[in-house]
C-alpha cells in the first residue's frame, strides 16, 4: 500500500468528510421530496456497556429473584464498578467466577454451580435463580441450558438461563434476553385462565370492572411507580391490564397463550416480542413507545384502537403536560442534538425532542428491529411532518470515528453519547449527556416527561450558569 504523508492524509480525510456532508444534504433534499426515512448502516462496533448490566435493574424489579453471573474477573470488576453496590447492601446477585481450571475443563462445572446454588438457596431462599451467561461461557461452550434443568430438579428452585453476553448485544438487550427466557416460564393462559382470574380478582371486582376485551399483558422492566401510572392510564380508558412481564415476583408471572394481546414499553425488546408471538402464540400490538406526552398518547390510542375503544380525554391530557413543560421547552427550542447511539432508546428520544422543537442531526443506534419499531418510526415521520422539518439521518451500527468527524463539522449544541466518548467531546467544546442516564431514569408516561427534559437541559443550564459567572471565558482562555 502507498504510504501517505500527513498532508495527504488530511486532504483525504477532508474529502471524505465533505462527501459525507454532501450525502447528508442530498438525503435531506430527498426526504423533503419523498417524505421517507433513509436508513444507513456503517461497520462500527456497538461501543456500549456490557449486557450483564441488566442485572442492575432486574434484580430490583423481580423481588424474589437471585441473579448469578457466570464469568471471569473482568465481569466481576465491571459489575462492582458500574453498579457501585456496597458490601453491606447485600444485593440479590453474585458472581460465579471462572478460573483457569474451569476454562481448561479440569474442574466439574456442574458440581461447582450446584454448590453455589445450594448456598444461595440456604442464604437467600429465592423463588428463582437466573443464570446470566457471559462472553466466556459462550467461547468455552459451557452447556448452561443442559445443566440447569437437572440442577433445578435436584435443588427444588427454578433456574432460568439467559445468555446476556457482549458478543451479540447492546447493553439494554440484556433485559431482552432475560425476558425472552422468562416467557417460557409463564403459565399457559388456556389452562389457568379461570382459576387465575378468580384468584387475583373477586367476582364482584370483575363485574364492576366490566372487562369486555381480551387479556392484555405489557412487557418491559419499569419501576413499580411507573407501571402503576401506565396501568392506571389504561384503566381510565376502560382497559384492564392482566399482568406485566416481568412481574414484581416470579410467582406472579402473567398467563400467556392464544388470545392474549401483548404490548411492549421499550424499543429494545424485539426478541421478547418475537418469542411471545412465535412460541406463546400471543398477538403483538405494534405501537409507539410511551416516552414523552406524544408517545404516551399514541401508545394509549393504539391499544384502544385494537380493542375498539374510543379514547377519552387524551388530547386534553397531552396538552396539559406540554403546557407544564414550557419552562424547559424555552431552553431547547431551535437547539441541535446528535445521538451517537448506545442504548436503543434513540429513536423514541429523538422523536420526543423533535416535538419539543429541537433539530436532530443524526440518530445513531447500535441495532434496530424495524418491524418491532414500526409504530415508533411512523410516529417519527408524522412528528417531523408536523414540525415541518426534514427527517433525521438514521445510522445503524455507526462508526464512531466517522461520527466524531461529523460532530466536529456540524457542531451540535448537545451530543447524547456513551461514557467513553463524553470527555473527549467535552474537551473539544461539545456539550454531552450520558445516554446510560436515560436507561436508569424514569422516562415513561405522561408525568415523567419532565425527567427527560431535566436530563437533556442540564448541560445547557450548566453553561448558562457558567456564563453568568463569567467562567466560560476563563475556560476558553
Amino acid at each position: 500500500m502507498k504510504n501517505l504523508n500527513s498532508n495527504e492524509r488530511k486532504n483525504r480525510l477532508a474529502s471524505t468528510l465533505e462527501n459525507q456532508i454532501v450525502s447528508i444534504q442530498k438525503n435531506e433534499s430527498f426526504l423533503n421530496e419523498n417524505d421517507n426515512l433513509v436508513f444507513e448502516c456503517e461497520t462500527g462496533n456497538y461501543h456500549t456497556f456490557c449486557p450483564i448490566s441488566c442485572v442492575a435493574w432486574l434484580y430490583q424489579k423481580i423481588e424474589d429473584s437471585f441473579f448469578l453471573v457466570i464469568g471471569t474477573k473482568t465481569c466481576g470488576y465491571f459489575l462492582q464498578n458500574a453498579l457501585g453496590v456496597m458490601i453491606f447492601a447485600e444485593p440479590r446477585y453474585a458472581m460465579a467466577e471462572l478460573e483457569e481450571g474451569d476454562i481448561s475443563a479440569q474442574l466439574n462445572d456442574y458440581k461447582e454451580l450446584k454448590r453455589l446454588c445450594l448456598q444461595i438457596k440456604k442464604d437467600r431462599n429465592p423463588s428463582v435463580i437466573v443464570w446470566i451467561g457471559t462472553c466466556t461461557t459462550e467461547i468455552i461452550k459451557m452447556d448452561l441450558e443442559g445443566m440447569a434443568p437437572r440442577l433445578e430438579i435436584e435443588i427444588g428452585v427454578p433456574i432460568v438461563v439467559a445468555r446476556a453476553n457482549g458478543l451479540d448485544y447492546a447493553f439494554t438487550q440484556g433485559e431482552d434476553t432475560v425476558l425472552t427466557a422468562l416467557t417460557h416460564r409463564c403459565p399457559n393462559f388456556e389452562k389457568v385462565v379461570e382459576s387465575h382470574f378468580l384468584a387475583s380478582n373477586s367476582i364482584e371486582t370483575l363485574k364492576n370492572d366490566k372487562i369486555s376485551h381480551p387479556p392484555l399483558v405489557l412487557f418491559g422492566s419499569l419501576p413499580n411507580t411507573v407501571t402503576t401510572q401506565l396501568t392506571n392510564e389504561l384503566k381510565l380508558q376502560g382497559i384492564h391490564v392482566s399482568g406485566w412481564l416481568p412481574a414484581p415476583r416470579y410467582t406472579e408471572l402473567p398467563s400467556l397463550g392464544e388470545g392474549v394481546y401483548v404490548c411492549g414499553v421499550n424499543p429494545f425488546l424485539s426478541r421478547t416480542a418475537t418469542t411471545l408471538m412465535r412460541r406463546r402464540k400471543c398477538k403483538l400490538i405494534s405501537a409507539p413507545f410511551p416516552i414523552g406526552p406524544d408517545g404516551t398518547r399514541a401508545w394509549l390510542e393504539k391499544i384502544c384502537s385494537v380493542f375498539n375503544i374510543t379514547p377519552q380525554g387524551l388530547q386534553e391530557r397531552e396538552k396539559t403536560i406540554w403546557d407544564s413543560l414550557e419552562d424547559y421547552l424555552k431552553l431547547i427550542r431551535g437547539k441541535s442534538i446528535f445521538f451517537m447511539g448506545d442504548n436503543l432508546l434513540e429513536i423514541s428520544l429523538a422523536r420526543f425532542l423533535i416535538r419539543c422543537g429541537m433539530i436532530v442531526y443524526e440518530i445513531g443506534i447500535p441495532y434496530m428491529d424495524r418491524r418491532f419499531q414500526a409504530g415508533e418510526i411512523f410516529l417519527l415521520q408524522q412528528t417531523c411532518k408536523k414540525m415541518n422539518i426534514p427527517l433525521p439521518r438514521i445510522v445503524e451500527k455507526p462508526d464512531n470515528y466517522n461520527q466524531v468527524q461529523r460532530i466536529r463539522e456540524l457542531q451540535p449544541d448537545l451530543a447524547i453519547t456513551g461514557m467513553a466518548h463524553a470527555n473527549p467531546l467535552e474537551a473539544r467544546g461539545i456539550n454531552t449527556k450520558w445516554s446510560v442516564e436515560f436507561t436508569f431514569a424514569q422516562i415513561h408516561g405522561f408525568t415523567n416527561s419532565r425527567d427527560i427534559l431535566e436530563l437533556v437541559t442540564r448541560p445547557l443550564r450548566r453553561n448558562q450558569a457558567l456564563e453568568s459567572l463569567g467562567w466560560t471565558q476563563l475556560i476558553k482562555n
